[in-house]
């Protein structure tokens, strides 16, 4: 267990003794707070928060960072929470508290779903990230910290931690350029979802050790003796193993065996001046051959996290392929340390507003993530932000953007502006006309051509990479949603209105629509056209909410009865089988693409004019559509009425079987509605139908009455 003298001693390292003072109070703090707290290993919950605050400061972070390492877990284990923040401001003032808490989760705040919960807490991390990253410097510490605990966990929080930590905390850290933690929060998380592999790895990589030191020994040798005959003095050469989870994910993405991944070794040279990496590049190319496509210069075009360097593969000694990376001191230690590096202690003060300038992006990020309420939509933005290769392109000017490997011109056009992005018809790809589907490469010089009379579609959203073209996309098309439904509205109000020689205009002069907006729980008079658009409610729902006398008798009594049956009670038709959530008399329609029947998991979604179309849950042609306009349905109970379902037939041809096949949906009370068949040259006949049943249950069991003939080879839902 580490003490708080060995975490002095280290960051007297870096930081006068006067600002050990402060550290020393935070751990009398904290040892009198989490005093008889533990963790789920049984050891004090004070042995966690010292080994996160040892893992900053051997990062070399400012005192008020390691403070709230020692203190990052008093908010959340306070039983007041209000009271317990308001002693800390007092302790140690709005610095660390802030820090602290920023990496303090939501606990008293209730929500429907854990993703929901999991989305609210990621979403105020990076918020409070991006106005100090050192929050994200201590979670990361803390999270490092808790996978190497983990085993104390049940398996289902186990697999749940490990995702978490590896879809969010090891691209950040990569992010930040912290290598040596995302290295490890990676193969900690590999351990852990993938544990049988892992063990088969780990077992591989230990019985190859002798060989693959004898072989990094050689290699280090003569790179020694080559660049010293070249003239350069001043010069390191490391080789270092791979880590495990690098190596997994090259035998997953090329379907080989261990035996065939040949780098499994990354070798460093460590040279004094930006000229002597392009000399040591030269000299490693004139021993080996480059591999194509594989050479990438971070130090003409340095990563957003500063990370330089320049890296090539060769096919080295003995025919194996070899990654070698070329940087400087300086460009070495912020590879290894990150934003870190750049936020190491200065004489006591804060970071500097040129340093500021490296968080740019996850200002960017948080202020385009802050649009997105959907919490699956969001946790999506963020993966698909962090997570994966990126690609490093240039704007007219010589500006260098980072995008997610994969992105086309529209995104790099709204990176620009949403003006820009909504305008987009094209680009010029150095120079050369390039399609909006045009996938970007690193280096390319990226010019956008825009025309007043082009607008974003739909099928923009499966083109684009980026959260920020997703989310103004998404809100273009929105508006244009909007419009399009208050137009549609007004339409099928005033028909419909008409019909009974009456008119908006009218209902506006009776006075009383302030008070029907009121009963109808409507904004405004727009807000109540948009509902009628999108289906969500009725002419004829509106027309019942105006009770009214003195509104009655100045209406035609039949627009009264359209709302009510003979009895007075709701008019009973084919939609009310359906319950849409939080909403009444809203026009609903079975879908025809996968015809769902009662019994079927079900979800809404939202047309523009025909009300709600209703799907099953799992119909392909949900995930392709706009998540935003899908609602929660579901089947009304006591349901009395015919369903339409789609069967498919897989049958040998032979002569009277169709009649068998009629005969036999008959005898089970369904009715054909329509029946197409088509044969093979082999003797196949497949035969689709369109029939009649009450419920889910009667259709299964006609399916299975169907399976049973001698004929038929398979008889299933289409």
């Amino acid at each position: 267990m580490v003490t708080i003298e060995e975490i002095l001693e280290r960051a007297r390292g870096y930081m006068p003794e006067e600002d050990l003072v402060l550290l020393s109070k935070a751990h009398v703090f904290a040892e009198e707070f989490y005093s008889g707290k533990h963790r789920l290993s049984g050891r004090p919950y004070l042995y966690h928060a010292l080994m996160v605050t040892d893992i900053l400061a051997t990062m070399r972070l400012d005192v008020p960072t390691l403070c709230a390492g020692l203190l990052h877990g008093v908010l959340k284990k306070a039983a007041n929470l209000k009271d317990t923040e308001k002693t800390l401001r007092e302790a140690f003032g709005d610095d660390i508290t802030n820090i602290v808490k920023g990496t303090t989760k939501i606990t008293d705040v209730q929500f429907n779903s854990h993703l929901a919960y999991q989305a609210e807490n990621i979403r105020k991390m990076l918020l409070a990230m991006s106005s100090d990253i050192r929050v994200l410097l201590v979670k990361l510490a803390d999270r490092f910290h808790d996978m190497q605990s983990l085993r104390y966990v049940p398996r289902d929080k186990q697999l749940e931690f490990a995702q978490e930590t590896m879809e969010l905390y090891a691209p950040l850290a990569s992010r930040l350029g912290i290598d040596w933690l995302k290295r490890e929060l990676e193969d900690l998380s590999f351990s852990y979802l993938h544990p049988e592999e892992y063990e088969d790895l780990s077992s591989k990589i230990h019985t190859s050790l002798a060989d693959r030191e004898t072989y990094v020994d050689e290699v280090k040798e003569l790179l020694n003796r080559k660049l010293n005959e070249h003239g350069l003095k001043q010069f390191r050469v490391l080789g270092r193993p791979k880590h495990l989870y690098s190596i997994y994910k090259k035998l997953v993405a090329q379907s080989i065996p261990f035996e065939k991944v040949y780098d499994k070794v990354a070798f460093r040279i460590i040279v004094s001046s930006i000229k002597e990496c392009y000399e040591a590049l030269g000299i490693i190319h004139s021993l080996w051959p480059p591999v194509d496509g594989r050479f990438k210069d971070f130090i003409s075009t340095p990563k957003s996290n500063m990370y330089q360097s320049l890296h090539t593969s060769v096919v080295g000694l003995r025919g194996e392929f070899m990654e070698v990376q070329i940087r400087t001191e300086e460009m070495d230690q912020v590879a290894k340390e990150g934003i870190a590096a750049h936020w190491a202690y200065k004489e006591g003060k804060s970071i500097s507003s040129k340093d500021a300038r490296l968080f740019k992006w996850l200002k960017q990020l948080v202020h385009t993530l802050q649009e997105l309420e959907d919490p699956r939509e969001f946790l999506d933005a963020v993966k698909g932000e962090l997570y994966g290769e990126e690609i490093f392109v240039l704007t007219p000017t010589g500006e260098v953007k980072e995008f997610p490997k994969g992105s086309t011109p529209i995104d790099f056009a709204y990176s620009i502006h949403t003006e820009v992005g909504n305008r987009c018809t094209g680009a010029k790809i150095n120079g050369m006309i390039a399609q909006l589907k045009t996938q970007l490469k690193n280096g390319d010089l990226i010019e956008i051509l825009t025309s007043a009379k082009q607008k974003p579609n739909r099928s923009w959203l499966h083109l684009v990479k980026t959260a920020r073209a997703k989310s103004r996309i998404r809100q273009w098309l929105n508006q244009e949603e909007r419009e399009k439904t208050l137009q549609v509205g007004r339409e099928i109000c005033e028909r419909e209105l008409k019909r009974h020689n009456f008119s908006l205009k009218k209902l506006i002069k009776t006075g009383h629509l302030k008070e029907l907006l009121k009963t109808i729980a409507c904004n405004s008079l727009d807000d109540l056209m948009r509902r009628v658009g999108s289906g969500k409610m009725t002419v004829q729902s509106i027309i019942k909410e105006l009770q009214p006398q003195e509104i009655r008798d100045t209406l035609p009594e039949d627009i009264v009865q359209e709302a009510t049956d003979p009895r007075g009670g709701k008019k009973r038709d084919r939609d009310n089988i359906i319950l849409v959530s939080g909403a009444d008399n809203v026009l609903t329609k079975i879908s025809h693409c996968c015809m769902p029947v009662p019994g079927d998991e079900i979800v809404g979604f939202i047309t523009s004019g025909r009300g709600i179309s209703v799907h099953k849950a799992s119909c392909p042609n949900l995930t392709a559509s706009d998540q935003q306009r899908l609602i929660a349905v579901s089947w009304a109970e006591d349901i009395k009425a015919t369903h339409r379902a789609h069967i498919q037939v897989i049958a040998r041809d032979q002569k009277g079987f169709l009649a068998t096949l009629s005969n036999t949906i008959s005898h089970d009370d369904a009715n054909i509605l329509t029946l197409e068949a088509t044969t093979s040259s082999g003797g196949i006949a497949k035969i689709s139908i369109v029939v009649e049943i009450s419920s889910r249950e009667h259709l299964l069991r006609l399916l299975q009455h169907l399976q049973q003939l001698d004929n038929v080879l398979e008889a299933k839902r289409a």
